[in-house]
């Protein structure tokens, strides 16, 4: 199974802007935000790329040039980049243009403003889609709240791995959120595995500033 990383990172930043002024700081966009010894986005870049992963797409659109600066030159050979045209659109297009742009047959699909997630969930991502009787229809997905074959998709988001060709054919079209899109794809009966976090920060998406000082706290 040939599997490529897709991080999407061509949000508004509305949230972490918002509390950045409220607290008298300039506002920065979230992903070049400082992180252990790089940034946000170059640690999700990082824990992709250390994983089992044949390629690397970055989809961008709002604050583009701030974001391509912030990944340092270490990966720019290593990743590829999209962008959005036009910028402002939802998760769905974004996550469609990576999935457009790549080579394999499957996706490991990833947030940019997940740092936090380790290589080897990744991994379990991926073993799980791999291993699972029809990879075609399963969607191996960082659990929410139960892990092990699901019943529901109410809550899920990234990161998941799936088809390329299936996601596409539901994304297409859309201009959503990613929640609906998979609640969808549940309805059609695909299989959905949760698989469990190394450790509860995986969990935290980084959408406030708040939520990045307990993450910079504990670790």
């Amino acid at each position: 199974m040939s599997i490529s990383a897709i991080i999407t990172a061509a949000g508004k930043n509305s949230r972490m802007r918002k509390d950045q002024i409220s607290k008298g700081l300039k506002p920065k966009n979230k992903l070049t935000l400082p992180f252990k010894d790089s940034t946000i986005i170059e640690t999700t870049i990082g824990n992709a790329l250390s994983c089992n992963i044949d390629e690397c797409i970055i989809v961008l659109g709002h604050y583009s040039s701030e974001i391509k600066n912030a990944i340092s030159d270490n990966f720019k050979d290593k990743v590829k980049f999209v962008e959005n045209n036009p910028v402002d659109v939802g998760l769905s297009i974004s996550l469609l243009h990576g999935l457009e742009n790549i080579s394999s047959d499957y996706a490991l699909c990833v947030t940019g403003d997940q740092p936090t997630v380790s290589t080897e969930t990744f991994n379990k991502l991926i073993e799980c889609a791999k291993n699972s009787k029809n990879p075609e229809k399963t969607i191996s997905i960082l659990r929410r709240r139960k892990t092990g074959l699901l019943d529901t998709a109410e809550g899920l988001g990234m990161p998941f791995v799936a088809n390329k060709n299936q996601l596409i054919n539901y994304l297409k079209n859309e201009n959503d959120n990613l929640n609906p899109i998979l609640r969808k794809m549940f309805k059609d009966g695909f299989t959905f595995y949760g698989i469990k976090e190394k450790n509860e920060l995986e969990l935290l998406n980084i959408n406030h500033y708040d939520d990045y000082k307990k993450v910079l706290d504990s670790f």
